[in-house]
C-alpha cells in the first residue's frame, strides 16, 4: 500500500455513482465471540485467540476442548487488549500455548458474557495449511485467460481468444482520477500476441505492474519450497502455472526489439466506447459481446499499451524492468534442466530488460491507465532485486547463453548499490512486503546471495549486517503498529490491502527467524497469518475457502455469475480478497447478481477501527487479485515447511 493513498484499486462503473458508506455499529445486547485462526494452529507454535466483547469480563475462564467435549486446556482469560469499537470495548488474550495434541477444538469462555469459538486444528505444519495451500493453486488456475485455460465448476470456456493478434496503442491521455480518457486511441501499427496471463482482479484486465509481481514471488516459491509448490507436491505444485504466467511476460518484453508494453485491456472508455469496468459478464463473451459495434470495440479487441516512454529501446520504469527482471532471472534458474532453450529465452530477457531501466525516474512511475489504479512510488527495491536474482542465476554457471550484456558480478554490485540506495532513500520501512514495496523478498536473498559471494562481497555498497537491520526495522514497525490493535495486526486495519500485508508481514517475519535463528518475531509471524483467517473483529478468514467462514460475495465476475452466494460449492477458492478498510463501495451494474441475497449486512456490527461488508458491490473489501493473493501461497509454505530447502 502506498503511503497517505486512498484508493489504489479505484474503480469507477459507467452511469453509476459510487457511493461510500461510513458504517457503524449497530445497538445490540451485550455480546461477546472467541476470534481463532480458523484453518488452525501448529502444535509447538504459540496460540492467540481472542475474545471480543460488549462489556467487561473480569474473572471469566476459557477452555480448550476436543471434538469429544473433553478439556485440554483452561484457564482464565488474559489481558484486556483495547478497546476496538464503542460496542466492543474489550478484547482479551486467550492464550493456549500449553495444548499440544492434535486434534480439533473448540474454545468456549465462562464468564459474565459466555462465548464459543468455530472450530479449528492442531496439526502438523502440512495437515494445516496445505489445503490452503492447493487453494491458493486453484485460484491461479481459475484465473487464466487466453487459449489455456484450466476448466473446472467455474470456467467452462476460453476466453480473450481475439488477444492473439491484438493491436498496440500509444497511451491516450486521461483523466487522472476517474482514468477515462479523451478522444480515440492512436495505434502504433504493431500486432502481437498478447493472449495468456491471469485476470488481474474481479475485472479482465491483464497488467505488467501485477503479474511480474505475482510471478516473481510464485517462481522463488517453487525454488525455495519444492516439497510444497514445486514438483515435490502433488496438491499444490505451481510450476506449470509459474511458466504460464511468465510466458505473458514473455510477451509483453519483445526482446528482439527491446519493446515493452504494459497492459491489456482498458477500464475506462470515454463517451463513444464502452470499457471494461463497465460491463457484468463472463469473460468468454467479449470477443463478440453485442456484436463487436463501434462502443463496444475495445472490449471485443482490446488494446495494448505499448510503454509510455517509447517503442524499440526505449527505456522501462524502473519498478518494472527489476520486477521483470527478477521473474526472468528466478525462470532460468527453475527450467534450465528440462527447457534450456526457454530458459535461456528468460535469462536473455531479464539482463537486457534490466539494462534498460530507467535509473532517473521522474513524475509518476508507469503501472497502469489510470496511474491511479496502482500510484506505487518506490522503486528502488525492485532493481535491487531484479539485479540480486540476476546475481543468483549467474553465479558460478558454466554455459550461460550468448548475448549477455553484463555478469554475475556486476549484478552483484548493483544489488548493493539499489538495496543501500532504498535503506537510506525516502521510502526506507515506509512499507512491508507487498506490490508497492518488495524489499521484504529482496533483502531476504540478497542477505543469502552476500553470504554465497564470500569475499567478492568485500567492499560493495551495503552488507549483510545492514539488509538485515532494515529488515527487521520494518518488523519493529509492524510490531509497533501491532501495539495499538487490541488484535495485535501488524497493519492498520482501514488501510487497502489488508490481506495482502498480512501474509507479507507474516513472511518477513519467518524470513527473519530463519535468517537468525532467533525467534524475535515468531509470534508475530503466527498472529500476523491468523489475523487474516478469521482472527479479527469480524471473526472471518478473507481467504475465500480457508477457515469456516470467509467471502460469499466478492466482486468478482467468475465467482458471482458461475459460482454460488453462499459458500457452498463452487466457489472461487483461494482468493485473497482486499480486506477490512476505511470505506465499503456501493456502485451495480446490469447482470450483477445481488449478494448477499437477503441483503443483510451481517458484519456491521462489528466495524470499529475499520469497516468490512462481504457484498458485491464492495470493490474495496472483497475484490480479491492475483496480487492480493500471492503473499499468501508463500505464508502457506513457510508453515509447512519451516525453512526453505538449499541455497536461494
Amino acid at each position: 500500500m502506498p503511503k497517505n493513498s486512498c484508493s489504489p484499486r479505484m474503480k469507477r462503473f459507467n452511469k453509476t455513482i459510487l457511493v461510500f458508506a461510513f458504517l457503524c455499529p449497530l445497538a445490540l445486547a451485550q455480546t461477546a465471540f472467541v476470534r481463532v485462526n480458523q484453518v488452525g494452529y501448529l502444535p509447538t507454535q504459540t496460540k492467540r485467540a481472542y475474545l471480543m466483547s460488549s462489556a467487561s469480563e473480569t474473572g471469566a475462564t476459557f477452555s480448550v476442548k476436543n471434538s469429544s467435549g473433553t478439556t485440554v486446556f483452561s484457564g482464565p482469560i488474559g489481558a484486556n487488549l483495547g478497546s476496538w469499537s464503542k460496542t466492543y470495548p474489550n478484547v482479551y488474550a486467550l492464550d493456549f500455548d500449553n495444548a499440544t495434541s492434535v486434534g480439533t477444538y473448540t474454545i468456549t469462555v465462562s464468564g459474565p458474557i459466555a462465548a464459543a469459538s468455530p472450530s479449528f486444528k492442531i496439526d502438523t505444519g502440512a495437515n494445516v495449511y496445505s489445503s490452503a495451500l492447493a487453494n491458493s493453486l486453484f485460484y491461479y488456475e481459475s484465473e487464466r485467460d487466453g487459449p489455456n485455460f484450466i476448466g473446472n465448476s467455474l470456467r467452462t470456456a476460453a476466453a480473450h481468444l481475439k488477444d492473439q493478434t491484438a493491436k498496440a496503442y500509444l497511451t491516450p491521455n486521461y483523466n487522472a482520477g476517474s482514468g477515462r480518457f479523451s478522444g480515440d486511441l492512436t495505434p502504433t501499427g504493431v500486432t502481437l500476441d498478447a493472449s495468456g496471463g491471469w485476470w488481474d482482479a474481479g475485472d479482465y484486465l491483464k497488467f505488467v505492474q501485477t503479474t511480474s509481481y505475482t510471478v516473481a514471488l510464485m517462481a522463488a516459491g517453487v525454488r525455495d519450497f519444492p516439497n510444497q509448490m514445486g514438483a515435490g507436491s502433488t496438491n499444490s505444485n505451481f510450476t506449470n502455472e509459474v511458466r504460464f504466467g511468465m510466458d505473458w511476460l514473455l510477451k509483453m518484453w519483445d526482446d528482439s526489439s527491446s519493446t515493452f508494453y504494459y497492459q491489456v485491456g482498458i477500464g475506462e472508455g470515454n463517451a463513444q466506447t464502452i470499457a471494461d469496468h463497465d460491463l457484468w459478464r463472463l469473460p468468454q463473451a467479449d470477443d463478440s459481446f453485442n456484436n463487436c459495434t463501434s462502443q463496444y470495440r475495445y472490449i471485443c479487441d482490446r488494446p495494448v499499451f505499448v510503454n509510455t516512454a517509447g517503442g524499440a529501446g526505449a527505456l522501462v520504469s524502473p519498478n518494472l524492468a527489476g520486477r521483470m527482471a527478477a521473474a526472468f532471472a528466478i525462470c532460468y534458474r527453475l527450467f534450465k534442466a528440462t527447457d534450456i532453450n526457454y530458459a535461456n529465452q528468460c535469462l536473455l530477457s531479464a539482463d537486457h530488460i534490466y539494462s534498460h531501466a530507467n535509473t532517473a525516474p521522474s513524475g509518476n512511475l508507469l503501472t497502469a491507465i489510470p496511474f491511479s489504479f496502482y500510484p506505487e512510488t518506490e522503486w528502488r527495491d525492485d532493481l535491487e532485486l531484479g539485479a540480486t536474482e540476476l546475481y543468483l542465476a549467474m553465479r558460478g554457471v558454466t554455459g550461460l547463453p550468448t548475448g549477455l550484456t553484463h555478469n554475475a558480478t556486476f549484478y552483484l554490485q548493483q544489488a548493493a548499490h539499489w538495496a543501500n540506495a532504498y535503506i537510506t532513500g525516502p521510502g526506507d520501512a515506509a512499507d512491508t512486503l507487498n506490490l508497492y514495496d518488495v524489499t521484504g523478498f529482496a533483502h531476504f536473498d540478497l542477505y543469502r546471495a552476500l553470504g554465497l559471494a564470500g569475499n567478492a562481497a568485500t567492499g560493495l555498497e551495503t552488507n549483510q549486517a545492514a539488509v538485515l537491520g532494515d529488515l527487521k526495522k520494518q518488523l519493529d514497525k509492524a510490531v509497533a503498529q501491532g501495539n495499538t490493535d487490541p488484535f495485535g495486526f501488524g497493519f492498520p486495519w482501514n488501510i487497502y490491502d489488508t490481506t495482502s500485508h498480512g501474509g507479507g508481514i507474516s513472511v518477513m517475519a519467518a524470513e527473519y527467524t530463519f535468517l537468525t535463528g532467533a525467534n524475535t518475531y515468531a509470534a508475530n509471524a503466527n498472529r500476523w497469518l491468523g489475523n487474516i483467517l478469521g482472527a479479527n473483529a469480524w471473526g472471518t478468514s478473507l481467504i475465500v475457502g480457508d477457515g469456516t467462514t470467509f467471502p460469499d460475495c466478492m466482486q468478482h465476475q467468475v465467482a458471482n455469475l458461475a459460482g454460488t452466494l453462499n459458500g457452498m460449492p463452487p466457489v472461487l477458492l483461494g482468493a485473497a480478497v482486499e480486506g477490512p478498510n476505511s470505506i465499503a463501495a456501493k456502485g451495480t451494474l446490469s447482470g450483477m447478481r445481488t449478494c448477499p441475497v437477503n441483503g443483510v449486512d451481517v458484519f456491521a456490527q462489528f466495524n470499529g477501527k475499520a469497516v468490512y461488508k462481504d457484498f458485491v458491490q464492495s470493490y474495496s473489501t472483497v475484490e480479491p487479485a492475483i496480487d492480493l493473493t500471492a503473499s499468501s501461497f508463500l505464508a502457506f509454505s513457510w508453515q509447512v515447511a519451516g525453512a526453505p530447502s538449499g541455497t536461494p
